[in-house]
């Protein structure tokens, strides 16, 4: 399997993102799912938080992730689990279109979780809607912009999705009739945790590695991100939210 460098930092990392399992557990906790009750976690990374939903919760999970390197790290972490996970390697959109809807939909830090390459807020939220049971949970995370972002840096953060400021993520719920049962932005301290070790994860092996045929490419990501989000810290945060469709 060739290393590059998000495959290198996943594997540093609890959450894939900045973000706590901590602030997962306060989320989770608002929904009374019972042991049993049917999730699919979009995008599972390294399969951290599909773990954490099986074990902690009880919870039939289904973990679906595109990037083989991904996935390749998320079985490992399944296979040494006890809890019930089933990895799906794929798009997104053949599992959701494959299966009855789900208690609850996990989809933090996701690419296209739709699976279908729509990109605006609210048509992503009325399509994961349409996969969860009437009360059923969408546990959503994403960047947030704090500030209007230079030009150069939307671009930029906004080649595989469109973000938006927490504002526009609620009026993005609403419109696709979620409900809006929680919100936690990241602290300072959790970015500059997951910066950090993102960075210092590729800077360790790049000293180990340094003659690999993947060192190149994993040195110029590792610069990149680090440019980006010293750059763009002060316009970026990210947000979690639980919604929730309407029972009725």
């Amino acid at each position: 399997m060739r290393m590059s460098f998000h495959r290198i930092a996943y594997e540093a990392l609890e959450v894939c993102n900045a973000l706590e399992m901590a602030t997962i557990d306060a989320a989770l906790a608002r929904t009374g799912l019972a042991a049993g009750a049917r999730a699919l976690d979009i995008g599972c990374g390294n399969g951290a938080i599909a773990v954490h939903l099986a074990e902690r919760y009880g919870l039939s999970v289904t973990a679906v992730e595109l990037d083989p390197s991904m996935a390749a790290l998320a079985r490992a972490r399944i296979e040494r689990s006890k809890g019930a996970v089933v990895l799906q390697e794929g798009r997104s959109g053949d599992v959701l279109n494959a299966q009855p809807p789900f208690d609850l939909i996990s989809a933090i830090g996701s690419t296209d979780p739709v699976g279908d390459g729509r990109r605006d807020p609210a048509e992503i939220f009325a399509g994961l809607r349409e996969h969860l049971t009437p009360g059923g949970w969408l546990l959503w995370g994403d960047l947030v912009w704090t500030d209007a972002p230079p030009e150069p840096l939307r671009l930029i953060t906004e080649m595989n999705n469109t973000y938006a400021t927490d504002a526009g993520w609620r009026a993005a719920a609403d419109q696709a009739g979620l409900e809006i049962v929680s919100a936690e932005m990241s602290s300072a301290e959790t970015w500059n945790r997951y910066t950090a070790t993102m960075d210092r994860a590729a800077r360790d092996w790049l000293a180990a590695n340094p003659d690999t045929e993947e060192a190149p490419n994993v040195r110029a990501s590792a610069d990149r991100v680090k440019a980006m989000f010293d750059f763009g810290r002060p316009y970026i945060g990210f947000g979690l939210y639980l919604l929730r469709r309407p029972a009725g």
